[in-house]
């Protein structure tokens, strides 16, 4: 479940980008376009891109934090049990070996 949760974060964090994007394309083709009502829905709409970028950055640095969490815990497991995890490493070879192999 919790791997699920990561997927969905990151995935939203692309979305995120591509609508970020969009938007600053947006806002740079209706520069040169005059009157209030533009006017103030640039400021708004540049003033929204401007909070969910420092949103977005905010959720990249907590999907760093959890995967470097994750690498400590992999890297301890390592250290703690060597064996156990050539075990595994071994197990999830042979596994991929019999998958490609009936192709």
């Amino acid at each position: 479940m919790n791997d699920m949760n990561q997927t969905s974060k990151e995935k939203l964090i692309a979305d995120l980008r591509v609508i970020v994007a969009d938007s600053e394309e947006l806002l740079r083709s209706t520069a040169g376009q005059a009157g209030e009502k533009i006017s103030e829905a640039r400021a708004k709409a540049q003033d929204h891109l401007a909070s969910a970028k420092n949103k977005l950055a905010d959720a990249e640095v907590g999907i760093l934090d959890k995967v470097k969490d994750a690498g400590c815990v992999a890297d301890d497991y390592v250290h703690d049990s060597p064996w156990g995890a050539i075990g595994i490493a071994a197990s999830v070879g042979f596994l991929f070996g019999l998958l490609i192999g009936r192709r």
